[in-house]
């Protein structure tokens, strides 16, 4: 996908290379159908064209990153700990993102995988539950000083991740309590999924009915009325969200 022949230059701070009409940003997918939702949406709206790159199964991830102004890592099925060489693979790439000081957003899995790049712990809940549907969400202080956060968001997962080393814990939850955090100033982390659809919530809760059996999950239905109580509120979240994490990538290009 990259179309450079030498390694990236090293960079002291990271600034846009492309005009606004040109930026692009890779998005990392973990299955054949798996799509960035609302999150892909917004970006499109806002001018960046998406570049969908799917490891899992057997697409290569860019040797070189100076072709991109971002990278979004979202969630899929996997475990930030299997042994796969592509998880390997995406834990290098997150590595390289930070080192360049990149605008970085992990969801889900992609979080898990930037916790565990930088060298936190991504486990099961001690008490074998998990988080699928909508649950509470808090801010934290440093959390409150960002925007203001939505009171639920929708969860599906079963691991979570430890707040790395230099990190900064931006909400809490009651379940996990480790619901998202900031490293640096551009790379963000959200267990959460501000990106589902209505559609991709039928497909899930459809597709994974089984995993709406296990400890703590939600059935089915509270997964649609939470859509309906708490989504616009989400939305209104994801909007803000992303255009200060857009603000912050590029305060620094030349006017």
């Amino acid at each position: 996908m990259d179309r450079e022949a030498s390694d990236d230059p090293p960079l002291d701070g990271w600034t846009a290379t492309q005009p606004a009409e040109e930026r692009r940003i890779l998005v990392i997918l973990h299955q054949a159908h798996s799509v960035p939702g609302r999150i892909g949406v917004r970006l499109e709206q806002r001018g960046f064209q998406l570049e969908a790159c799917r490891p899992a199964i057997g697409e290569a991830i860019p040797e070189h990153l100076s072709d991109y102004d971002g990278v979004v890592v979202f969630g899929g099925p996997q475990s930030a700990n299997d042994p796969h060489d592509y998880i390997r693979q995406e834990i290098d790439l997150i590595g390289r993102v930070l080192k360049r000081d990149m605008p970085l957003l992990g969801v889900c899995l992609g979080a898990q995988l930037m916790a565990v790049q930088l060298g936190a712990r991504v486990g099961a809940h001690d008490e074998g539950l998990c988080e699928r549907g909508y649950y509470p969400l808090r801010p934290t202080p440093v959390g409150e000083t960002l925007l203001p956060w939505p009171s639920h968001v929708y969860h599906w997962h079963s691991e979570g991740f430890d707040l790395p080393a230099g990190a900064e814990l931006l909400a809490q939850g009651d379940v996990f309590p480790n619901q998202a955090f900031r490293y640096g100033q551009r790379a963000y982390a959200l267990q959460f999924h501000p990106e589902v659809t209505q559609e991709m919530m039928c497909r899930w809760t459809t597709v994974g009915a089984e995993r709406l059996r296990h400890p703590g999950a939600q059935p089915a239905d509270a997964h649609f009325s939470g859509w309906t109580q708490y989504d616009p509120a989400v939305c209104r979240w994801l909007d803000r969200f992303l255009d200060s994490w857009i603000g912050l990538a590029f305060a620094r290009v030349p006017a």
